[in-house]
This record gives C-alpha cells, structure tokens and sequence, in this order.
C-alpha cells in the first residue's frame, strides 16, 4: 500500500489536493469534528481539565476555539487529550483499507506528530499567502488569531517543502491542480 502524506500552510487547498486522488482519504480536521461531536471519553477527559470551559455534549468547537484564545497553553492540553483519538481513528482507517493499492492521509501536524515513516510519499502544496488570505475570509469560522496560534505549532514550510517528495503548486483552480495530481499519481503507481 502506498501512503501519501500531504503537506502545506494551513488553508493552502490540502484537503482539495488529498481529494483529487480517487483513493480513501483520511481527514484529520474532519476526524477532530467527529470525536467532539461523538466521543464521550474525548468530552469526559476535556471537561475534567476544563470544568468552566466544555460545558456540554457534543463538544462545541466555539467553547473550544475561546479555550485556545484565552491561554495558549491550552492548546497544547487539548492537542495532547485529542491527537491520541485521531491517532487510534487513523490506524482504524490504514487497516479498514490495507488492501486499497494507495490512501491519502491529509493530516495538519503529520511531521510534528511524528506520524510519517520511511514508506510515506510527502506532497507539498504550494499557495501564495494572499490568495491563502482570500479564501480563509470565505470560511464561516474564520480567526486569525487562532490561525496564528496554531501556525506556531507547526515546522516551518520551508521545512515541509525540503522534505516533500513532489510539490503541487495551487492557484486555486480546479484544472491545473487535477493535472498535477494525475502527473504525481501516474509517477508513483507507475515507478
């Protein structure tokens, strides 16, 4: 089985590219929102550690998003109480499709989290800051701050882009990136 790792700034159209592939993807971000939607040992453990700030079940992202503002010491708690979950929800998804030929893992601290091993394929993507700017303000719960705060846990992209094994420039338009994605695919499957 072949596992591409997708790397990138945060907003820079990951999760577009991941999707791109035709083959199973696993979301982090969209994993993050199930576990705080359905777990209650995820609920039970945050409430224990912030009795005045998780109020209820399902986990409300915005009581979580003020959390993180309020002290930037509690994104560190939080991550260290929820990246455990996604982990175990991860090695689920790599099992459920060992057989698959190839799966995306589009995974926002998959360097930082030492998530990577030798046999991952890494691809950066590429985005000009303005244009990242410009379609985070589309986002219904965009904040800089917290996007700021979340930066500072991240390695550098300069890093990122060094390590990565392709890169894909994204302009933000569906057929130069599709193009790029087949041109990857084709050179991996096909080495």
């Amino acid at each position: 089985m072949i596992k591409i790792g997708i790397l990138g700034d945060i907003g820079s159209g990951k999760t577009f590219v991941a999707n791109q592939f035709g083959y199973p993807v696993f979301n982090a971000d969209i994993e993050v929102s199930k576990i705080y939607k359905n777990n209650k040992n995820c609920f039970k453990i945050l409430k224990k550690n912030f009795p005045n700030d998780v109020l209820s079940f399902p986990i409300n992202k915005k009581e979580i998003s003020k959390l993180i503002l309020s002290n930037k010491k509690n994104l560190k708690k939080i991550n260290k109480i929820v990246h455990p979950i996604v982990r175990v929800e991860m090695n689920k998804f790599i099992n459920k499709n060992k057989k698959k030929k190839m799966i995306v893992l589009d995974i926002p601290l998959l360097l930082e989290n030492k998530i990577k091993n030798e046999d991952f394929i890494l691809i950066y993507v590429d985005a000009k800051r303005k244009q990242i700017i410009k379609n985070f303000k589309k986002r219904k719960n965009f904040n800089l701050k917290i996007i700021k705060l979340l930066k500072k846990f991240q390695l550098s992209l300069d890093y990122k882009k060094k390590v990565a094994n392709f890169i894909i420039k994204n302009n933000f338009k569906m057929k130069p990136v599709k193009k790029s994605v087949k041109l990857i695919k084709t050179k991996i499957l096909y080495k």
